[in-house]
């Protein structure tokens, strides 16, 4: 009977387990919360993806050509809209 109740124990503690990590699955996989202080140049950038707006921060996420870098950077400065702008008529 004792025996009984630690299996019925391990198997409620191994689906409480699975759950958590399953919780965890839907967060949002890229969040800036720091943005780059500096102003980069358009053309080291290959392309960029805007936050999830499941983020506490909205941004966009700049990846550079030469090293594939990540650089948040607040999206509503003029120069960011600006290389946002220069990727996608670059892309077509």
């Amino acid at each position: 009977m004792r025996t009984a109740h630690i299996l019925l124990l391990c198997i409620l503690g191994a689906a409480l387990l699975s759950a958590v990590n399953c919780n965890n699955a839907v967060n949002p996989d890229n969040c800036c919360f720091e943005f780059y202080p500096r102003r980069l140049n358009k053309n080291l950038i290959k392309s960029y993806e805007l936050t999830d707006h499941r983020c506490p921060k909205s941004g966009v996420i700049f990846v550079t050509k030469k090293l594939g870098r990540q650089i948040c950077v607040d999206p509503t400065l003029s120069w960011a809209e600006n290389i946002m702008r220069f990727v996608d008529e670059s892309s077509f």
